[in-house]
């Protein structure tokens, strides 16, 4: 226990009443400031996490007004909402694939960003917004690699409709609820010809995500932080985990490169490691599988 209470506030279009256990659930969405206002107002929160983003990549393009309408302009109703409020700490939910191509590995925060689609810009946009607002607004941008695993006592879990994450779908496979994997590109300058990604479990993100509040708390300043492991693994390496914790062959489809896919995506910590004293605890990919796997054997 961490002596905080959280209010979760969520219109429920891809999240779930049932993942809300430790307390209130207030469904409202991020445009509705009159809404907000209310919810702020009877619980007179210390601050705002902000995970309130669509992310499907894909329907981005497909959709980009509905990415800016409810990404950039729902934040910004939540910004207003918050300063009419009196709340000035917020925690933004970011990503890493901002950074575009990277240039070097592995990617500080001082990358340049480049991103290649509506959504990515929209979270980028964010950042700037959050970067505007400071002069009376502490925030901390958080930019995630690839968050995975599950809650290890089973609580909770990956479950997004439609599902897009590899490891949940890799395991699906090995559940018999999907008969293949795809493997987008095998001719990837990397060990095996995959591409190769930074995975960080979600309980270690939530532990860096209370270190935030604390560190803003204290006064620190706003600033961007990557959330990574510092190391990377392969398509082939996660298919081949999945397998082994699973006991089951996990078969698999190679398929052409995907668009605007990097070869390697692994960033470096060091910063929020540095000054909050975060440490990954689940470093290591079968650790990060074995929860995932638990978790979705007990959910199918």
């Amino acid at each position: 226990m961490t002596g905080y209470t959280p209010i979760t506030y969520d219109n429920l279009v891809y999240g779930h009443r049932s993942a809300v256990k430790w307390g209130p659930l207030e469904v409202g969405d991020i445009s509705d400031r009159e809404r907000l206002e209310g919810v702020m107002r009877k619980y007179n929160p210390i601050a705002v996490m902000h995970f309130a983003a669509y992310a499907y990549v894909g329907e981005s393009v497909e959709n980009p007004a509905k990415y800016y309408r409810n990404n950039v302009a729902g934040t910004l109703t939540l910004l207003e909402a918050m300063r009419i409020c009196g709340i000035d700490k917020t925690i933004f939910s970011s990503t890493c694939v901002s950074y575009g191509m990277p240039e070097h590995l592995p990617i500080a925060e001082d990358h340049p960003q480049n991103p290649i689609s509506p959504y990515v810009r929209s979270n980028l946009m964010i950042e700037w917004i959050l970067d505007d607002f400071a002069n009376d607004m502490q925030y901390v941008s958080m930019r995630y690699f690839n968050v995975a695993g599950a809650d290890p006592e089973g609580e909770i879990g990956e479950n997004h409709a439609p599902e897009t994450h590899l490891i949940p779908l890799v395991l699906d496979v090995a559940l018999g609820k999907r008969e293949q994997i795809d493997i987008y590109g095998t001719d990837y300058e990397t060990s095996d010809g995959t591409c190769i990604r930074d995975y960080i479990h979600v309980s270690d993100l939530a532990d860096a995500q209370l270190l935030s509040l604390e560190y803003l708390i204290g006064g620190g300043p706003s600033n961007a932080r990557n959330i990574g492991i510092g190391n990377g693994f392969s398509i082939r390496e996660v298919i081949a985990t999945a397998s082994k914790i699973s006991g089951r062959d996990i078969s698999f489809c190679e398929s052409d490169r995907r668009a605007g896919d990097p070869s390697v995506l692994i960033g470096t910590s060091e910063k929020i490691q540095n000054v909050l004293r975060w440490k990954p605890v689940h470093n290591s990919l079968e650790s990060i599988i074995e929860t995932a796997w638990r978790w979705q054997k007990k959910d199918s």
